[in-house]
């Protein structure tokens, strides 16, 4: 499997994790900020490893 619906999850994560941030700081809201921040983390590691599988893909692709 390629490593494509990681890195979809990781952008729809990301996207989610930035729109709780910017509401949280527009209404003041610390603990949403936080929520965002954690979100954005989760979506960066997600399109990492689906980067790695795709790198990790491609790399046995070449040597059979």
């Amino acid at each position: 499997m390629s490593g494509l619906s990681d890195k979809v999850k990781g952008t729809v994560s990301k996207v989610k994790g930035e729109i709780k941030d910017q509401i949280g700081n527009a209404i003041d809201n610390p603990k949403l900020q936080a929520k965002g921040k954690l979100d954005k983390l989760k979506g960066q590691a997600q399109k990492g490893i689906g980067n790695a599988k795709d790198r990790f893909e491609h790399r046995n692709d070449h040597k059979e």
